[in-house]
């Protein structure tokens, strides 16, 4: 380790697939369990190893030190616990008893007791002096998957596969609370510093806050479970609002990224979703044909509007809020009385499916835009289209109008934004940069700024005024199909929604010439990697990952201008793009079936996720409420 810089840390490498390693209270030792049977324990000063102990002859699932550091704890497959010396390196006892398999063992606080959990379905608990079995804890209906110790050592938390946590009391073995909600196997569970708390977590992707006493779920933190259609912002920059291919519509704290409300009532993906002008509502467009109307302080329906005969793709509020229109693949634009819910005007002319439609600032106007590659502008007062603009090569799938009206900003499947004067119609800038289809674009309230979110997995920032790229915010891992704006008392954001299942928020600054993006706080994103962005305030970080991602400029300054990096990329683009032509092919259009489509937004590989990397997954999720609890208990 002499003359190691940080990021140069040593690597072990072992003969066989590892399962569960444990520091030493003083950090002086480190032991391994291996897939073998065999357990190393390795000296930190130097990483060599000082024993390798031989006993189990399947899988150590876990190892782990008594409070003291003089004895080590490992529990195996061959159904037995074994209890080490650490001094000697030798077997002290073997604890038969559990007739399945044994996944898991804790010591209590004080070392004077050891509880392990087994596939039998019970929890044991053993006195570590003597090996003896004082307890045999009986209740679970399924594998009993983990178990923790509270802080004063008189209760024990068992999770496992019968999807319910149970609280015991140590002395006496009798189950005091059965705590249920989960709907899939619970993986782990964790008490607060105080142990007036629990926090479970499980297969079914949530993460579950309990009070100990009264068994009360206090906090469910969770996403959407499939991609992110689309994003907004209330007017008052309190709230966020998303729709997702999971078919609900979720509220979220602009401040602290908490899901507030869950919106259920839809029959398939939601791909629009908007606030009325007062945010006392939210409407959102379906693909179930229906456009739903709720209520933002109860989060129930106030109503359901039927009327269109295909998926319906976007939705939007007049400036006054008396009218909702909606876009839908049936080629039409329906424009609906907010407050009775009535159809009062059909705009039709559009020959393929409408993705996108928008008011002016005055609402005197109305934006389209269509899988016919053209946008058209219609008299809102008597449903009369004005002007069609042509130019794109692909679908239009969003348009936006300035906050003064006077421009018109659209984004294609042809990869490219254009910017168009509203009142002769005239294109006044094609702004290249994207390498695939892009899905949203979104004017910043003071009109100075746009962001466009594409399947290329990024964000791009435009300059409103000269159409140039000032930053680029990728790579997502998916495509980004919502962006929205809003203001603090002295800041401006930007919020994202993806396929990828997040929602992040990102503080936009700009210094002197230059435009910084700053992660706020995001919610179910798995990866993120943003050449040239700053990062402040990520939650679930432990010290050393920050100062190893301090080290590489992720956190912090950026080593250079973020704009550099969007003048690099739109570079690469443009080169991408013309050889495109020059080959003879094209950019890719819409999918040509909806059922390409669904699978594009419902076909996510973390669907799929094997259990080593839903274990990690879950591992920052109670990272995260262990936070959330150190950050209560201080307050």
């Amino acid at each position: 380790m002499t003359g190691a810089q940080f990021g140069e840390l040593p690597f072990l490498t072992k003969d066989d697939v590892v399962r569960s390693c444990a520091y030493s209270p003083d950090g002086k030792s480190f032991a391994i369990g291996l897939e073998n049977g065999e357990i190393s324990v390795h000296t930190t000063s130097n990483w060599e190893k000082t024993w390798t102990m031989h006993g189990h002859d399947k899988i150590v699932w876990c190892v782990v030190y008594s409070p003291k550091g003089n004895q080590l704890a490992s529990c195996s497959w061959d159904m037995t616990v074994r209890l080490w010396d650490v001094e000697l390196g030798e077997c002290r006892h073997i604890l038969h008893g559990h007739t399945g398999e044994v996944n898991y063992t804790a010591y209590s606080p004080q070392g004077d007791r050891i509880a392990s959990a087994s596939d039998d379905m019970t929890v044991r608990i053993w006195d570590p002096l003597t090996g003896e079995c004082l307890q045999t804890l009986s209740g679970h209906v399924d594998c009993v998957i983990r178990v923790a110790f509270s802080p004063k050592g008189d209760q024990i938390a068992s999770t496992g596969q019968d999807e319910t946590v149970r609280l015991w009391d140590v002395e006496s073995g009798t189950c005091r609370q059965t705590l249920t909600g989960h709907s899939d196997l619970i993986e782990s569970v964790v008490y607060s510093p105080k142990g007036d708390q629990i926090a479970s977590a499980s297969q079914d992707r949530t993460v579950r806050l309990w009070d100990v006493s009264t068994a009360a779920s206090l906090f469910v933190p969770s996403g959407h479970s499939i991609g992110v259609t689309s994003v907004g912002c209330s007017p008052n920059g309190d709230q966020i609002v998303s729709g997702s291919a999971d078919k609900t519509v979720r509220l979220w704290s602009m401040e602290t990224g908490e899901c507030c409300q869950i919106l259920r009532g839809h029959s398939d993906s939601v791909f629009g979703v908007a606030f009325s002008p007062r945010g006392s509502q939210i409407a959102s467009a379906c693909a179930d044909k229906t456009v739903r109307l709720w209520d933002v302080e109860t989060g129930t329906c106030q109503r359901t509007l039927t009327g269109h005969s295909d998926w319906i793709r976007g939705i939007t509020y007049s400036p006054g809020g008396q009218t909702v229109a909606s876009a839908s693949i049936d080629t039409t634009v329906r424009l609906w009385d907010s407050s009775t819910g009535t159809c009062h005007e059909i705009l039709k002319g559009h020959t393929e499916g409408v993705f996108s439609v928008v008011f002016s600032p005055d609402g005197k106007q109305i934006a389209s835009g269509s899988m016919d590659s053209t946008i058209r502008l219609w008299v809102t007062e008597n449903g009369a289209c004005h002007k069609t603009l042509t130019g794109h090569g692909g679908s239009v799938k969003s348009v936006a109008y300035s906050p003064q009206g006077n421009q018109l900003a659209s984004a294609s499947f042809d990869t490219t934004v254009r910017l168009w004067d509203v009142a002769s119609g005239e294109c006044r800038f094609i702004m290249i940069g994207h390498s695939d289809d892009i899905w949203r674009v979104a004017y910043s309230l003071k009109g100075n700024l746009l962001a466009s979110g594409s399947q290329d997995k990024s964000v791009r920032l435009w300059s409103a005024e000269s159409g140039q790229c000032l930053a680029v915010l990728g790579n997502f891992q998916d495509t980004v199909r919502g962006v929205a704006w809003s203001t603090g008392s002295d800041a401006t954001y930007l919020v994202t929604g993806c396929l990828d299942r997040s929602v992040l928020k990102w503080e936009i600054v700009k210094e002197e010439e230059e435009y910084r993006a700053n992660l706020c706080w995001g919610a179910t994103n798995g990866m993120l990697n943003v050449t040239g962005a700053s990062m402040h305030n990520v939650r679930g970080l432990s010290q050393l990952n920050k100062q190893l991602l301090r080290q590489r400029g992720a956190i912090g300054e950026p080593e250079h201008p973020i704009h550099e990096a969007g003048k690099k990329a739109a570079t690469m683009a443009s080169v991408v793009s013309r050889l495109k032509q020059l080959s003879g092919s094209k950019a890719p259009d819409t999918p040509s079936t909806e059922q390409d489509e669904r699978q594009i937004e419902q076909g996510r590989p973390w669907d799929n996720l094997d259990g080593r990397l839903l274990a990690d997954a879950i591992t920052v999720a109670v990272d995260f409420v262990n936070e959330r609890i150190r950050g209560t208990a201080s307050e």
